[in-house]
C-alpha cells in the first residue's frame, strides 16, 4: 500500500473517531448539586461540585482514597493547573492530591459574586466535605496561601481535617501598606494592577509571566516560553470580573488573626528574589504570628518558585509532610 494513502487514512480513522466522542460527550449531564458529574455507566467525567451560594467548582482528585490527602490551593489569577508538577510528584509518591480551581478561576464558573478570601475559604471547605478529607496537609501558594490561613482558621482546624499546612510566596498577613504593617505595598501598586487589567488583561497577563512572576526579567535569566505561555493560558481561561475584584482580596484581606490562630504545624517557604510578594513583608512577618511556624527561604528564588523550582521545592515540601509534627 502506498504509504501517503495509508497515512490519509489512519488520519481520517482518528478525525472519525474524535467526531464520534465529541458527539457522545455533548450528550452528557452537567452537574447538579455538590457531586461529582457521571455518565450512564456511572463512570466519572469532568469533577464538580456546587457550593451554598450555588458557585460550580471544578476539582481534581487523583490517587488512592484511602491514602493521606495533599490539598492544593493556587495562586491569582492562574488554576489547578499551575500545580501540575506537584500534582504528579506527590502521586508518584503514594498520596491522595487533591486542587480545585477558585470561583471565577479556569473550569470553576464565572459567577458574578463571591470573590473574597472568606468565599475562597468557605469553598475550599466544600471541597473538604464533599470528598471527607481529613489528615489532610493544605498547601498554598500566593493568594492560594490566604485562602489556606483563611481554611484552616475558620474551617479546617475548627472541623479537624487537618494535619499541616504550607504557605509558599504566600500574601499573610497582608500586601498593602497599613498603620500596623507600614512595609507593605501602597494602594496605588494595586490600583495599577487593576488600570492594567482594565485596559488589556491579554496582555497585563503576557508582561507579568514573562517578567517578574519567574524573575525572568532579572539579567542573565534563560525566559521559558511554554511556561510564559501556560500562564497566560491558565489566566485567560477565567474571568476578567474575578480577577479585577481578587486583585482586592488579596491585597487588603489582613490575616494577621488568621495566623495567630493556626497551631497545627506550618512551613513557611518563600524565595529571597520573590518580585511579587517581598519576602520582608509577608514571610518573615507571617512566621512569627503562627504558634508552630517554621521558615524556609531560597535565595534567588522567584515568586514562580514553583514551577521553575520544582525539584528544590518538591523535595523539601515531602520532607515536611513526611516528617513528624
Amino acid at each position: 500500500m502506498d504509504m501517503d494513502a495509508a497515512l490519509d487514512r489512519t488520519r481520517r480513522q482518528a478525525i472519525e473517531l474524535g467526531a464520534a466522542a465529541m458527539i457522545a460527550l455533548a450528550g452528557l449531564p452537567r452537574a447538579a448539586g455538590a457531586q461529582s458529574n457521571t455518565n450512564r455507566q456511572g463512570t466519572t467525567s469532568m469533577p464538580y461540585l456546587t457550593t451554598h451560594d450555588g458557585a460550580e467548582i471544578f476539582f481534581k482528585d487523583w490517587g488512592p482514597r484511602d491514602a493521606q490527602p495533599i490539598v492544593f490551593h493556587h495562586g491569582w489569577p492562574l488554576s489547578s493547573d499551575d500545580w501540575d508538577a506537584q500534582l504528579l510528584f506527590f502521586l508518584q509518591n503514594g498520596y491522595r492530591v487533591v486542587a480545585h480551581d477558585r470561583r471565577g478561576h479556569g473550569r470553576s464558573a464565572h459567577v458574578s459574586n463571591g470573590h473574597d478570601m472568606d468565599h475562597y475559604a468557605a469553598d475550599a471547605f466544600v471541597v473538604a466535605e464533599h470528598l471527607d478529607l481529613r489528615n489532610a496537609v493544605h498547601i498554598g501558594h500566593s493568594t492560594g496561601g490566604g485562602e489556606v490561613a483563611r481554611y484552616l482558621a475558620k474551617h479546617g482546624q475548627p472541623a479537624g481535617r487537618v494535619a499541616k499546612a504550607v504557605l509558599v510566596a504566600a500574601i499573610p498577613p497582608i500586601m498593602l501598606k497599613t498603620e500596623a504593617y507600614p512595609g507593605g505595598l501602597p494602594i496605588e501598586v494595586f490600583d495599577g494592577f487593576r488600570n492594567a487589567l482594565a485596559a488589556n488583561r491579554a496582555q497585563f497577563f503576557r508582561d507579568v509571566p514573562a517578567g517578574p512572576f519567574y524573575g525572568f526579567n532579572r539579567p542573565g535569566a534563560t525566559a521559558h516560553e511554554g511556561v510564559i505561555q501556560n500562564w497566560w493560558r491558565q489566566g485567560m481561561s477565567g474571568s476578567a470580573k474575578a480577577h479585577y475584584e481578587g486583585i482586592k482580596a488579596f491585597s487588603e484581606t489582613d490575616q494577621t488573626d488568621d495566623l495567630k490562630a493556626i497551631t497545627v504545624p506550618t512551613l513557611v517557604m518563600h524565595g529571597e528574589d520573590d518580585q511579587i510578594v517581598p519576602i520582608d513583608s509577608s514571610a518573615r512577618i507571617a512566621v512569627r504570628l503562627l504558634k508552630n511556624g517554621t521558615l524556609k527561604t531560597y535565595p534567588g528564588f522567584s515568586h514562580g518558585m514553583l514551577t521553575v523550582n520544582a525539584d528544590v521545592l518538591n523535595r523539601d515540601l515531602l520532607a515536611f509532610v513526611r516528617g513528624g509534627a
